[in-house]
């Protein structure tokens, strides 16, 4: 999820578990270490210029739930033995700091990107893909709450404003996985009749809601891409096929980075030669035919692919975020919501 939401969760549980004269403290505290787990990419950009390792090295180690409760105890034992506040509440404060960071894995494993949850263990990055990655819908209760309980830190209403934003937040997580099942049903009576009821497959929310899904299914020559929403969608669910190059894919599916890149995105990627370089596109985060996430791994040479050492191709052209780009996307999500195409 975006950093805003994990500094607002990761303020809001540990304020909530701390007396009310520590309440501010604990606000700042929570934020810092729900903040803490994506600093990752730091010391992997300077270990490696590969993109497939920044990749898929991000949400690992430091998402991990094996590795982050060691590290709330050494925080906690640290600020333990110097005084203070930790050491006037031990019992609140360590269960202050651990659910701070432990609460960062989880959420971001809502999202479609995956996150090492059991890192080191060789188990998949977990990807329930329920959420986008950026949801006001999720942050505001939490923002709310936190402000609230800033505002007001000693009085007793600040903690039910802070357990209020987190129920609220939470219940809007249980909502986004029946939204989910409602689209995977939906989407299961329409790949049925194409032959692909059992094809691998994901869906994920479209930006910014929870009520416009996308859905990906893998076929034999390449994959099919549908949309649904839940406010205006009921006609049966339709997809448009889309090429991938399986044939060179499998030629070099022994390569290290393409091994990777398959562990991690569960196989959902299109091949595509662009010129004489076989690029690898994350179907998982993106648009058709644009996507996020490109590599180039192989290269043509006297007709068959010879896998490189993996860079991003300098016209590759993935969605982005961008303040100037949000108002038309935000614009097109939400005709896309309460319209079904005729």
């Amino acid at each position: 999820m975006d950093s805003l939401s994990q500094i607002v969760l990761g303020g809001a549980v540990a304020a909530a578990c701390v007396p009310a004269p520590h309440r501010r403290a604990a606000l700042l505290a929570g934020a810092a270490l729900g903040t803490l787990p994506d600093l990752d990419g730091l010391p992997v950009a300077l270990l490696t210029s590969d993109p497939v390792l920044r990749m898929t090295w991000h949400r690992g180690p430091s998402h991990s739930l094996l590795v982050l409760p060691w590290v709330a105890w050494a925080v906690w034992a640290f600020f333990r033995r110097r005084g203070g506040r930790v050491a006037e509440a031990p019992r609140a404060w360590f269960w202050a700091m651990l659910l701070a960071l432990v609460t960062h894995p989880l959420l971001d494993a809502f999202t479609v990107y995956g996150t090492q949850l059991w890192w080191p263990l060789p188990a998949r990055p977990a990807m329930w893909s329920s959420m986008f990655i950026i949801d006001p819908l999720y942050t505001v209760w939490l923002l709310l709450a936190c402000v609230a309980a800033w505002c007001a830190h000693r009085r007793a209403w600040a903690r039910g404003a802070l357990l209020a934003g987190l129920l609220l937040s939470s219940g809007y997580l249980a909502w986004s996985l029946a939204a989910k099942a409602m689209v995977e049903r939906a989407a299961d009576a329409a790949l049925a009749p194409l032959g692909l009821a059992d094809a691998p497959r994901f869906s994920v929310p479209m930006p910014f809601n929870t009520v416009l899904w996308r859905v990906v299914a893998m076929t034999p020559g390449g994959y099919v891409v549908g949309d649904r929403s839940l406010l205006a969608d009921r006609a049966p669910m339709r997809f448009t096929r889309h090429a991938s190059d399986t044939a060179a894919l499998a030629e070099v599916a022994g390569a290290p980075a393409v091994r990777r890149l398959a562990w991690f995105n569960h196989g959902f990627m299109r091949a595509q030669a662009w010129g004489d370089v076989l690029v690898l596109s994350d179907l998982r985060m993106g648009l058709e035919p644009h996507y996020s996430f490109n590599f180039a791994v192989a290269r043509q040479v006297q007709g068959r692919w010879q896998p490189v050492a993996p860079f991003v191709p300098p016209t590759a052209q993935g969605i982005t975020l961008s303040p100037g780009g949000l108002g038309p996307l935000w614009r097109a999500v939400w005709q896309r919501v309460l319209r079904e195409p005729g």
